[in-house]
């Protein structure tokens, strides 16, 4: 059984003179998947806006005021651990350096928090505002430049830096109010549309045998403001919430890549 265990591990770091990985005038293609884990930036702003008459979203609430008061709200608070996979193509320059574009999608399903807090005069109390957000789907393409370290045939650790741009699809919310019977049920948030993208890269390629080697990879990510939708929210004073979207974010990949 212990055999069973070894063999493997004992290939994917394995240090004998393996031509896998750059190799000048040489192209490459890796398959890849992960976790993508948010770091920072926000899926809403907060703000705080006056409502003077409730009725046009509960006719038993006529005539009643209330302040509505949005809380900022993360993409970690949300949408919490995101799945990555896709492909790339490389060309090395040498057995140090390499260029590679890079296809990826990422995706987080629905989340559903705590916005803020709808303070009504009349009833001398605040009552929470939640938000449930459609899922996060965004496709990324992007160019890069990778540089190795350490010599060829052995597990190498490397650095690169890659720009492009991500489109992001359409996110609708739905907002509730559960103690005065509000719903604002499937609102437009975001638009789908392209934000600028960029990241910095670490990690280690770990050769297997002549063309196929095994990458473990992390880095920095980040994804620009997304495309606003105020046409549901923009009535109840809350226009600024979704001036947002930008993401900071960890990915951690492995890849199985084939050099040719």
């Amino acid at each position: 059984m212990r055999s069973w265990l070894i063999v493997p591990f004992t290939a994917l770091f394995a240090t004998s003179a393996h031509a896998a990985g750059p190799e000048a005038g040489r192209f490459s293609m890796s398959l890849f998947g992960g976790a993508d884990v948010p770091l920072s930036g926000d899926v809403h702003d907060g703000a705080v806006a006056a409502i003077p008459n409730l009725g046009p979203l509960n006719p038993d609430l006529a005539g009643v005021d209330a302040e509505l008061r949005i809380g900022a709200r993360g993409h970690d608070r949300i949408y919490d651990l995101a799945t990555t996979f896709g492909v790339e193509f490389a060309y090395a320059f040498d057995d140090r350096s390499e260029i590679f574009g890079q296809v990826r999608q990422t995706r987080a399903g629905e989340g559903t928090v705590q916005v803020g807090g709808a303070y009504v005069p009349a009833l001398a109390t605040e009552l929470p505002v939640y938000g449930t957000f459609g899922a996060y789907e965004a496709l990324s393409a992007e160019l890069g430049y990778r540089y190795y370290f350490g010599t060829a045939g052995s597990a190498r650790p490397f650095v690169g830096a890659r720009l492009g741009a991500s489109r992001t699809d359409e996110i609708r919310a739905t907002f509730e109010i559960p103690d005065a019977a509000i719903t604002i049920a499937d609102a437009p948030f975001y638009d789908s549309g392209w934000a600028a993208t960029g990241g910095l890269d670490v990690g280690v390629i770990m050769p297997v045998s002549d063309t196929f080697s095994v990458t473990l990879a992390s880095g920095v990510r980040y994804v620009a403001d997304l495309k606003d939708d105020d046409s549901a929210i923009g009535g109840l004073g809350l226009a600024s919430i979704n001036d947002t979207g930008s993401r900071f974010s960890v990915p951690v990949t492995l890849s199985a890549r084939w050099d040719f």
